[in-house]
């Protein structure tokens, strides 16, 4: 006779009512709400400065299609119909936003006369994963050394650290993408720069797939990483250097912690707060330094996406590609303001502006 399982006791409507408003009003959830207020304003204002400059540009996508003598003027006409062309500036906008509110729909690419949404799926997981490894080595790389820095002040190690890190932060990703492409035609074939998988991926089991697209990322992830981890490098170091000098690390000292002790329990808590806050603006960075980087390494992301259609003028991938970017970039920010109430309990999301 086996023994009886435990049921799981069912909730009474009154306790999934109070769960639920507990949920709701919350301080969490209510900042969340509160962000998601300040997003799509943010989003709808940015949409009209987007679709309006936009519009400021000479020509449109047809150009190339007038200049054709094949064409005739009843095909043009017919395509101006089509794309909404022949409608007012302030019409095609508010068309466009109604399709998006209603519908999630962004309008179809001009270019590759496919949904929009469509297309920016495709390149999507490709710029977050080239952003997201670019972050992992710029803060795996100069957390660590700006705290060997600031343990080390003045020594011979911090000097070099710091002098490495006035170089990297002097050079540009557009020049550090340069100069790595040199270095990749140097060591040919040792590093691969186009696309982001070889031509025998698909015959490759699923661990040499992904050391496929691992080596990939190497060239495109350092073109990112060096001129963020300069930065990174040393504001972590100047954090860490003034949390040393507050009153209660020279307390911790006289009661007897070891050195150990006082700098990666007491003072690194508080000195990482603020690198937490600078994660979101650190992503945007990142991805305006993706836009170069994926078109140096013939990366296909949404970089590359965005600067072939600006070159041919597709108005409605344009701007889903913008939205999109300024999407990933909101979710980045209010993500590091949640994982900073985390690391310190003492800050409240109600206090954060």
């Amino acid at each position: 006779m086996t023994p009886s399982q435990p049921t799981r006791p069912q909730r009474s409507p009154v306790e999934v009512w109070y769960l639920a408003q507990h949920f709701f009003t919350s301080e969490t959830s209510l900042y969340i709400f509160k962000r998601i207020l300040q997003a799509l304003l943010t989003l709808f204002l940015a949409s009209i400065f987007s679709f309006f400059i936009i519009q400021l540009s000479p020509g449109d996508f047809l150009d190339l299609y007038r200049q054709n003598p094949q064409i005739s003027q009843e095909t043009i006409e017919q395509l101006e119909q089509q794309f909404g062309l022949d409608r007012p500036v302030w019409e095609q906008y508010f068309r466009w936003l109604w399709q998006v509110i209603s519908s999630l729909n962004f309008g179809t690419s001009f270019a590759y006369q496919r949904p929009v949404a469509e297309v920016l799926w495709e390149r999507i997981p490709n710029t977050l994963l080239l952003s997201l490894s670019s972050i992992i080595v710029t803060w795996g790389i100069a957390i660590p050394l700006g705290i060997v820095g600031a343990v080390k002040q003045n020594q011979l190690v911090d000097q070099v650290l710091r002098v490495i890190s006035y170089i990297g932060q002097g050079i540009p990703t557009i020049i550090t993408g340069l100069l790595l492409l040199f270095f990749a035609q140097i060591t040919a074939p040792l590093f691969p720069i186009g696309g982001i998988t070889s031509i025998n991926h698909e015959d490759l089991n699923w661990f040499g797939k992904i050391l496929d697209v691992a080596w990939h990322l190497v060239l495109p992830t350092l073109a990112l990483s060096i001129t963020s981890y300069a930065g990174l490098q040393r504001i972590m170091r100047g954090q860490l250097l003034d949390v040393l000098r507050q009153d209660y690390i020279r307390t911790a000292r006289a009661k007897g912690l070891s050195e150990d002790r006082v700098i990666y329990v007491h003072a690194l808590r508080n000195a990482i707060n603020p690198m937490i806050t600078l994660l979101g603006f650190e992503f945007a960075n990142i991805l305006a330094g993706a836009f170069i980087t994926e078109n140096y390494f013939n990366w296909p992301g949404l970089g590359r996406l965005i600067l072939q259609a600006v070159q041919a003028q597709d108005l409605y991938l344009v701007m889903a590609s913008l939205m999109m970017g300024a999407v990933i970039l909101i979710i980045g920010n209010l993500l590091a303001d949640i994982a900073l109430t985390f690391v310190d309990p003492r800050i409240k999301l109600s206090e954060m502006s």
